[in-house]
């Protein structure tokens, strides 16, 4: 695409590196000064007790073992237990590492095309592409989509180390891409198409396919084998193993299928317009039959004329059906959120259609004095309009208020969008204000249990319980098997003083969800509250054992103890609970002489 500028080749490889890692920073590096938001970043770190007690071999285990919000990424999780480390839970360290994965990513793209190639502008436009377009920020700027950085770093380093093993084939290499390859895997479970992804750079730009007459096939698949069967088990283990914390209805098949082919027309077209971009779009209420059939149609005869043309264009084959195969298993028929789509899930597909770019507008200029006096002031051009709409959209992920407000903006009935503003304004202390968002996404959305429970959570807030009841009631009844609508109802029976209401209601949800502390120890305060000692000693001590440094379950017991009259142990467990910050308990047993 680019002529050639007056520096010898070394020098403008060099320059290339210098300028992806320079803008990338510029552009992105206002997120170091940006907040957590209320959406998934709690379950992923605020609110994680997980990965905030440090990476010990427990927490390495619960890593690998653990589907918590529904998915197996256990590196996600050891990188977020190193960043605590670091930063705690100072925001902008956890904004920053994101960043560091999406140049490193942006880097090794450009040195994995400028090796295949030997043309370095290309694919420097290519990196360029990757780095700085605007559907990419929900990636790079979510702290919760570790998974999309950290899995892109090793997609890349996946396909650098093949292309080192197909220049010398050995068992050693081969070892080196397979070991990077599950280390992919291990961050987000999208990458299972990267073996797919070998086989077409084998084709173009690799061009190994030359050297395998009449077997080419059968050749791929023996040497891809390895990596075949690993994606088949991580699908297995997605999609057929029990998950946690996952609250979302399963919209019907003919929903999804109806959807997918609009959604894929949309990710292409936002890619070339990138506007009304959003961290959340709303499933339509009705999608017309002709645009699931017309977009299909456009799909299908895309496809098939590139086909036709790949024997003389390969690039724009290669380029097409990257886009195709890495976007195919999220535009929603395998529904993993109630989303119908997610700027995040363009974040690879989109090198497909910048190597269609790259190596597909030249064929447009014959004269290649063109290619300097056009096509490289166009792509500047482009690139540099990128930059700017990323810097914008880039600033609205400061805060919630900031990137629920745009997408209530950009979309329309974004039932999640108000509920979560109506977070924000709830942690404010703007009650009022967020009973109004709330009421608007019961509106949007009639069966919406998060709205629900929310609700109930701020009429708890104003004691005004049998409101908040009737709230949490709806919130079961949409999703009985979410073991924190069942707690936020017993909490408030339990303020009531309804307490065997209660106890059943904490019952249930520790069926649902045993391993969670918290929920011993309310249960375990609700039976010392009507004497039944032993019952209350059992749940606190479940909850001591699951939690060590529990200082509430110590209070609680330690209370239960001194209304047992054992004097001996309630003071013990009120000091201890004093000791770790809670000396609620042990000052009014001191007041009245009973600790002394």
């Amino acid at each position: 695409m680019f002529n050639k500028i007056k520096l010898n080749p070394k020098k403008q490889i060099l320059f290339v590196y210098v300028v992806l890692l320079l803008v990338t920073f510029a552009v992105y590096w206002q997120a170091n000064q940006y907040d957590f938001v209320s959406f998934d970043d709690n379950l992923y770190v605020t609110d994680n007790i997980n990965i905030q007690t440090g990476s010990t071999l427990d927490r390495l285990h619960w890593a690998f073992s653990t589907k918590y919000f529904g998915l197996w990424n256990p590196l996600v999780w050891i990188s977020f237990m190193l960043d605590y480390q670091l930063y705690g839970l100072n925001a902008g360290g956890y904004h920053v590492t994101n960043l560091i994965f999406h140049i490193l990513s942006t880097l090794l793209l450009f040195w994995l095309f400028h090796r295949m190639t030997n043309q370095i502008w290309p694919s420097a436009f290519v990196a360029a592409f990757f780095a700085l377009h605007p559907l990419h920020v929900e990636s790079v700027a979510w702290v919760s989509e570790r998974k999309d950085v950290l899995s892109a770093f090793f997609w890349m380093l996946t396909l650098c180390l093949y292309v080192f093993y197909t220049e010398k084939q050995s068992a050693k290499r081969y070892l080196l891409v397979f070991f990077s390859f599950v280390l992919a895997l291990l961050s987000k479970p999208m990458v299972i198409t990267l073996p797919v992804i070998m086989m077409l750079l084998d084709y173009w730009p690799l061009k190994r396919f030359e050297s395998q007459q009449g077997n080419g096939l059968l050749w791929q698949i023996k040497e891809k084998l390895p990596f075949l069967i690993l994606s088949l088990a991580l699908i297995f283990i997605t999609f057929y193993t029990p998950g946690s914390n996952v609250s979302y209805q399963l919209l019907p098949l003919e929903v999804r299928l109806a959807n997918a082919p609009v959604a894929f027309v949309i990710y292409l077209i936002k890619t070339f317009w990138p506007q009304g971009m959003a961290v959340f779009y709303p499933f339509p209420a009705h999608i017309p039959v002709w645009q699931t059939w017309g977009t299909l149609l456009l799909i299908v005869s895309i496809s098939t004329v590139i086909m036709i043309a790949a024997k003389r264009q390969p690039h724009l084959f290669v380029g097409w059906f990257w886009f195709v195969i890495t976007i195919a298993l999220v535009i929603g028929i395998f529904q993993i959120g109630e989303f119908s789509m997610a700027d995040r899930y363009h974040y690879l597909p989109s090198i497909g259609i910048a190597i269609m770019l790259a190596w597909g507008m030249p064929l447009l200029f014959t004269l290649k004095a063109l290619h300097k006096k056009i096509l490289f002031p166009a792509a500047i051009t482009l690139l540099i309009m990128m930059s700017v709409i990323t810097w914008k959209q880039c600033g609205y992920w400061k805060n919630n208020f900031s990137l629920f407000s745009h997408a209530i903006q950009v979309t329309r009935n974004n039932f999640l969008a108000h509920t979560s503003l109506g977070l924000d304004f709830f942690e404010k202390g703007y009650i009022g204000e967020a009973i109004e968002h709330y009421n608007k996404a019961i509106l949007m959305k009639s069966g919406y249990d998060k709205a629900h429970n929310n609700r109930g959570i701020a009429y708890v807030a104003l004691r005004q319980y049998q409101l908040a009841i009737g709230d949490f009631n709806n919130a079961i009844r949409m999703h009985p098997a979410f073991a924190q609508y069942h707690f936020n109802r017993a909490y408030t029976y339990d303020l009531l003083g309804q307490y065997p209401l209660a106890i059943e209601d904490y019952n249930t949800a520790i069926r649902l969800r045993p391993a969670f502390a918290e929920f011993y120890y309310y249960r375990g305060c609700a039976y010392g509250k009507i004497n039944q000692y032993q019952l209350a000693f059992e749940n606190c001590n479940e909850a001591i054992r699951l939690k060590p440094n529990f200082a509430g379950a110590y209070m609680c017991r330690g209370s239960a103890y001194l209304k047992q009259g054992n004097k001996t142990l309630g003071c013990r467990d009120a000091q201890t609970a004093c000791e770790m910050g809670a000396c609620g308990l042990f000052e009014v047993a001191r007041s009245k002489e009973i600790c002394r």
